[in-house]
């Protein structure tokens, strides 16, 4: 089960080794550790599910306090335990938020695409895939790399259209270099 919540404060270590849990510097954060220990210690779920989530959990204190190491590790292990194809479109999502603010954005691409093999309609995935995409074009058309380009453009562009017919009002830049360019036919 993925539990969304706001990011700041720090964080502390619990009794467990190795699991996080948020600090009480704001009522966000505490609000959503006490929930997920609840939804944790409530859940008909087994073990195995429960330690998947207690995983993810931990794994966005960590991003959200910008440990990104450890982020990375929690959400691996999160991973390796969970079986759920909507909760594991989530912890793939979030570690290429990781990859693509570290500028790994090839890995960040890789897990963009397990995110969409998980969850096809994750329109946060399909967005920022189109952007790396789109800065990849950029990068090989400064570069004079003008048929890569068009590739990672046309790339691109498949993913805004796919996001747009999910989500007509959003994504109106995108819109607007598609129909600038020519690709906009959405359907």
């Amino acid at each position: 089960m993925v539990v969304s919540r706001g990011s700041g404060g720090g964080g502390k270590r619990s009794e467990r080794p190795g699991m996080r849990t948020r600090r009480d510097d704001n009522f966000v954060d505490k609000s959503f550790t006490v929930m997920a220990d609840m939804i944790l210690k409530l859940m008909p779920a087994s073990k195995e599910d429960k330690e998947a989530f207690a995983y993810y959990r931990d794994g966005m204190a960590a991003q959200g306090d910008g440990d990104y190491a450890e982020a990375l590790e929690n959400y691996t292990e999160s991973l390796k335990l969970e079986k759920n194809p909507m909760d594991r479109t989530y912890v793939h999502y979030n570690i290429g938020l990781i990859k693509q603010a570290n500028g790994d954005l090839e890995g960040a691409l890789e897990s963009y695409a397990a995110s969409l093999e998980d969850h096809p309609r994750n329109l946060s995935a399909m967005n920022n895939s189109a952007v790396i995409a789109f800065e990849f074009g950029l990068k090989a058309e400064q570069e004079n790399r003008l048929d890569e380009a068009e590739v990672w453009f046309d790339r691109a562009a498949e993913l805004w259209k796919k996001a747009v017919r999910i989500a007509p009002n959003n994504y109106i830049e995108a819109q607007n270099w598609l129909k600038t360019t020519g690709r906009a036919d959405l359907y």
